[in-house]
């Protein structure tokens, strides 16, 4: 019997991630770095964490089938200590009824589910410097040139001259969009963008460098959830 995946007579490792890009993309790191005994769920977004953190103590965790969690969000423009409290602690506490907290990126916490079993817990921000989301991330490490998407820089200052602004987050999701479609993918393929040109073929093309230092946390994340 499955349950997101888990077969009922394995213990699995899970990383929980918001949406289903940031699926395809873990997953494809999962894979290149060679790590095991790792599930990769998405919740739909951080209102439903905390039922997503519920629907596994009932399910799995109090069965022993779930030994760690690693919970990965995007930063965006908001700061580390911020994201955790609001976000990741409210969670782990409102869902396990405990005090303990996560006090950093990639520190992990030993959470009681009931007076047999317990989870450990971590999470990490996906972010460049200190702000961002995936696609911050994906231009960070963009392999190949990126001549269509980089004259987005020009069109951006013709723009916000006219005082429309974008953020940072609405440009790092175009320019990588534009990089996949116009700098990657044929004009053919692009007549089927979305089967051709989106994130999930986009990944298998080898446009994006995934031992970039930039990964460097993120993959220690990662490899410490089976550890």
């Amino acid at each position: 019997m499955l349950y997101h995946g888990i077969r009922r007579s394995e213990v699995n490792n899970l990383v929980l991630v918001e949406g289903d890009d940031d699926k395809e993309f873990i997953e494809a790191l999962i894979q290149h770095y060679n790590i095991s005994n790792i599930t990769c769920n998405q919740f739909g977004g951080i209102p439903k964490l905390s039922d997503e953190l519920e629907d596994l103590t009932k399910k799995s965790i109090i069965q022993n089938q779930v030994k760690k969690i690693g919970i990965i969000i995007d930063l965006d423009e908001d700061s580390v200590a911020h994201r955790l409290d609001s976000i990741i602690n409210k969670a782990i506490q409102k869902v396990f009824a405990t005090k303990l907290s996560i006090s950093q990126m990639n520190h992990w916490v030993t959470v009681p589910v009931d007076s047999e079993v317990s989870v450990e817990v971590s999470c990490y921000f996906m972010n460049v410097g200190g702000r961002g989301e995936l696609e911050t991330v994906l231009r960070a490490i963009k392999k190949n040139n990126s001549v269509r998407a980089d004259c987005l820089e020009k069109w951006r200052e013709c723009v916000e001259a006219t005082e429309m602004k974008l953020t940072n987050n609405e440009f790092d999701e175009l320019w990588v969009n534009t990089y996949q479609r116009f700098d990657y993918c044929t004009k053919k393929d692009r007549k089927e963008a979305k089967k051709n040109c989106s994130l999930t073929p986009s990944l298998k093309k080898g446009i994006y460098d995934f031992d970039s230092p930039v990964l460097q946390e993120l993959k220690q994340f990662l490899i410490a959830l089976t550890s």
